[in-house]
């Protein structure tokens, strides 16, 4: 089984990254705060000014360490790799599938109905857990509509009319997400999803969490041969990485939703973490992303079995089991890709 390697996150605004030998090394202000041993990273992603050095970049590109430029805010901007790897004749089965309607629909389903059945887990365990009467009420009613989704999901359907079980599962989930808030509950109030910007303190907080997920799914990706820009769900659209989107619809919920929601509640994270700017548009301080980076790498490490290939692995390898897994059905290997399906 692949080992989970680290991610190296750099905040600081106008750090210098170069290469001495086989360590990345991280500067502020001419003086050295930190030297990594390149074996043991999976990627660096750094955040607003933050400068690389073209021998470093080099070094990764050989190394397989992925290499992603966000703004000071978590908006995804570049991403740098080296040569593709593997085998193109699994890239053009994947090419080729994308291009058909019904064989897309296939995976886009499995996707999908683990993406409404994680969040219903979800749904579920907050309302174990509330004790309010009247939220409690309606988290469960949710989840019954989710669980009708998942039974309409039984047969193979258009690839448009599950682009719409899987908007209208999402509406759902999203109307009593604020229910699952017990802690700081004004500060965080949840009205909706919102995005590009976030106009509250909870969505900026998932948007980061998203953006780092796709990131660890693109690598997962890259890392079997799979290429994260063609899609089955999301279609091509250029600069996005389609499928990587796809392969994180079934993780946001036990990933990133299940974080932001204990960061809150746990008051890891409060009110006081955020801007507002004159847009209305609302960002997390420097101090806060910290904090989530931390709780992110604690989560990655945590150990869970996997539900189908039943072996113990750390959280933060699932995007990878994923990505072979897919990569298995394409080569036909197995008879349909086996989603993540959260316990």
């Amino acid at each position: 089984m692949k080992h989970l390697l680290n991610t190296l996150y750099v905040t600081t605004q106008g750090s210098y990254l170069c290469k001495e030998g086989e360590t990345v090394h991280v500067r502020i202000e001419h003086e050295t705060k930190l030297r990594v041993p390149i074996h043991t990273l999976s990627g660096i992603i750094c955040f607003g000014q933050v400068l690389c050095t073209p021998p470093l970049l080099g070094l990764c590109g050989e190394r397989g360490v992925s290499v992603s430029f966000l703004s000071e805010n978590g908006r995804f901007l570049a991403r740098a790799q080296g040569p593709v790897a593997g085998n193109v004749l699994l890239r053009k089965e994947q090419y080729r599938r994308s291009d058909d309607q019904e064989k897309s629909a296939e995976i886009a389903r499995s996707v999908i109905i683990a993406k409404i059945a994680n969040s219903r887990t979800v749904l579920l365990r907050a309302a174990r857990e509330n004790g309010n009467p009247v939220a409690t009420t309606e988290i469960s009613s949710v989840a019954a509509l989710l669980a009708r989704h998942l039974k309409n999901l039984e047969n193979l359907v258009p690839l448009d009319t599950l682009r719409g079980i899987e908007g209208d599962a999402g509406r759902q989930y999203f109307s009593v997400f604020d229910h699952l808030i017990t802690s700081q509950a004004v500060g965080f109030h949840f009205p909706a999803r919102t995005r590009r910007p976030p106009m509250d303190p909870m969505n900026a907080l998932l948007s980061f969490l998203y953006t780092l997920l796709v990131h660890d799914v693109a690598s997962a990706l890259e890392g079997v041969g799979l290429d994260p820009a063609v899609g089955f769900l999301h279609r091509d659209r250029p600069g996005r990485p389609s499928l990587a989107l796809d392969l994180m619809e079934e993780l946001r919920p036990p990933f990133a939703d299940r974080l932001a929601l204990s960061l809150v509640n746990r008051q890891q994270i409060k009110i006081k973490d955020f801007d507002v700017t004159e847009t209305g548009a609302v960002l997390m301080k420097d101090g806060a992303r910290k904090e989530v980076l931390k709780a992110w790498q604690k989560r990655k490490q945590e150990e869970i079995t996997h539900p189908f290939i039943n072996e113990k692995i750390s959280f933060g390898l699932v995007p990878h089991v994923q990505a072979l897994l897919l990569s298995r059905y394409l080569r036909g290997d197995l008879d349909a890709y086996p989603p993540f399906r959260w316990r």
